[in-house]
């Protein structure tokens, strides 16, 4: 569990190393800057909505996937209840992705299949018209632990041709991946959480 030390500390270096550097969030919404711009390591995500789950394994990519990887991405709160109603992402929606190594491919009594194995990443975006003007759908993306770094406190904007660019080519709303997110199109403009029957 030593990204979850990891998260714990790192949460507390937010809180006494930059506390006294917060600016407000210019949307509202759970994220939170410090004077830098820099977005701090958000707190309780895994309290908010989850939206969906994908899997990228070698196996289906010529033994060598872009992102080898389990994605799980939750959406705060607020912002779910916006786009349950509206069909929208407001300004100040935030997701959170979380990523887990591809682990054992054998699980005793369910079959072979790709399980989790261990926490790899933790990345977050940011819809935020004033902050982000010029980026493509006023989104801003960051990454807070990927296999190359270290795990930040605060995590700088990513150029647009980072992620941006890919979002805005293939995502189906809002530079956002909708189209992989069962939870969001059962949602959208319903008013309702839940699985629906099918027609």
């Amino acid at each position: 569990m030593r990204f979850t030390r990891i998260l714990r500390s790192s949460a507390a270096i937010a809180m006494l190393a930059l506390g006294i550097g917060f600016s407000s969030a210019m949307a509202a919404g759970p994220a939170q800057f410090n004077d830098k711009g820099e977005l701090l390591l958000p707190q309780n995500y895994r309290e908010w909505v989850m939206v969906g789950t994908q899997v990228t394994p070698d196996e289906l990519n010529d033994g060598k996937a872009p992102f080898t990887e389990i994605r799980t991405v939750y959406i705060d709160p607020e912002s779910y209840a916006h786009y349950k109603k509206t069909g929208e992402f407001r300004d100040g929606t935030m997701t959170v992705k979380e990523l887990v190594s591809v682990g054992d491919r054998k699980g005793p009594g369910s079959g072979n299949g790709y399980f989790m194995g261990d926490y790899i990443g933790l990345e977050a975006s940011v819809k935020d018209a004033k902050r982000f003007a010029k980026e493509p759908g006023y989104w801003g993306y960051y990454i807070f632990y990927v296999p190359d770094m270290p795990l930040v406190a605060a995590a700088k904007h990513l150029p647009t041709a980072e992620c941006a660019a890919c979002h805005e080519k293939h995502a189906s709303q809002d530079l956002v991946f909708t189209q992989f997110y069962p939870v969001l199109r059962a949602a959208k403009a319903t008013g309702l959480s839940g699985v629906k029957a099918p027609h």
